[in-house]
């Protein structure tokens, strides 16, 4: 089987990335043999890759408006050539590109994302090739995976498809040693990338007052500089109590972050159902979430929630940073809902079934021809 649309294996990027990290260990256990498609300067050497798990790289355009269609259109040229059983495609922009696997007879397990053609970081010309990339996922992706409920009622609702609902997991960290100069439970996290619909402009003016009394941790960058990184430079350069670590790409490193902070306020708005804030509650981070039907979802109705705007995460933050019960009940909402099937057994189970049963469907019918 194939992977097809993310930055290759193993690479600490993002959400996708992060799901084919566990996945494709996962498959090759389950006697797969796996391909992931990649981008040479997006692999990362580190000591846990698999080397049962071949990587790919392709040819393609490094930019912000062209990469992903680019190495998207060269992965799937590659795979229309060797034909694999079954390929898992990441993100509807590669839509455009179902076509070709369909002719070659290589079903396709598609996994939606979120609704990228709201996303405030496009402009008009991106989130018309993501809605038409979408709408050619809906006519030619044999299944369609979605992380959250919600976005898979939007799919039926707008598409007329139906999803399987498939969200990211979780995993507890090691003991790994906090940052020098912390203080466990008197930290506020965020772990976001710099876009505004992750609320970062807000997030921002909330930790100017939030530093006067607590330290501030900001993880994350734009990967493409800008207005966001600057604000947050300057922010950090101007108080003391302010940190910005970038984008870290060390897990242990990541998950301690998380399980000694006092709150992790998640700002995110338009992505389903996301893997920062899954991880987050695996490892027991207050969690104070943007108030949108998405984080609920997740959450559950008893989380803590703000609306986004300054006032209103800081001061849903204080509630929780000078509250210890407040603290622990929301810690224990967050290891308690994990465990409602946000773990990644029950993640890499759910994705190897669907590409078995597509596997075992294909062999079938070339048998019966």
């Amino acid at each position: 089987m194939a992977v097809i649309g993310t930055r290759g294996y193993p690479s600490f990027y993002g959400g996708f990335e992060t799901a084919v990290r566990k996945l494709a260990p996962y498959l090759a256990d389950q006697s797969w043999n796996v391909t992931v498609y990649g981008r040479s300067a997006d692999l990362e050497q580190h000591s846990d890759k698999d080397p049962r798990v071949q990587v790919i790289t392709t040819a393609g355009v490094e930019n912000k408006s062209l990469s992903t269609l680019s190495y998207g259109l060269t992965a799937c040229l590659h795979a229309f050539w060797t034909k694999p059983d079954v390929a898992l495609v990441m993100n509807v922009a590669n839509g455009f590109w179902l076509p070709l696997l369909r002719l070659r007879r290589i079903p396709t397990i598609v996994n939606v994302d979120g609704i990228e053609w709201e996303r405030a970081k496009w402009g008009r010309l991106a989130k018309t090739i993501f809605k038409i990339g979408a709408f050619m996922t809906a006519r030619f992706g044999t299944v369609l995976i979605a992380d959250s409920k919600e976005i898979g009622r939007r799919w039926r609702d707008e598409f007329g498809r139906d999803c399987v609902f498939v969200p990211y997991g979780g995993e507890a960290g090691s003991d790994h040693s906090l940052e020098d100069g912390l203080s466990p439970e008197r930290y506020v996290l965020v772990v976001a990338r710099f876009v505004p619909e992750n609320t970062l402009p807000e997030f921002i003016s909330a930790a100017r007052n939030l530093a006067r009394d607590y330290q501030v941790v900001i993880v994350g960058s734009s990967g493409y500089g800008g207005h966001l990184e600057d604000d947050v430079r300057l922010l950090a350069e101007e108080n003391e109590n302010v940190r910005w670590l970038g984008h870290v790409s060390d897990d242990q490193r990541l998950l301690a972050l998380w399980r000694h902070c006092g709150a992790y306020f998640h700002g995110h708005s338009v992505g389903g159902t996301n893997p920062a804030l899954v991880q987050a509650m695996a490892n027991g981070a207050p969690v104070v979430a943007r108030d949108t039907v998405y984080n609920r979802e997740v959450l559950g109705n008893d989380a803590a929630f703000c609306l986004p705007e300054g006032d209103e995460i800081e001061r849903a933050v204080r509630r929780v940073m000078d509250t210890p019960s407040e603290r622990k009940r929301l810690s224990n909402i967050s290891l308690e809902r994990v465990q409602q099937g946000y773990t990644w057994e029950a993640v890499c189970a759910a994705y190897e079934r669907e590409l078995r049963s597509q596997a075992e469907e294909k062999s079938l019918s070339e048998v019966t021809k």
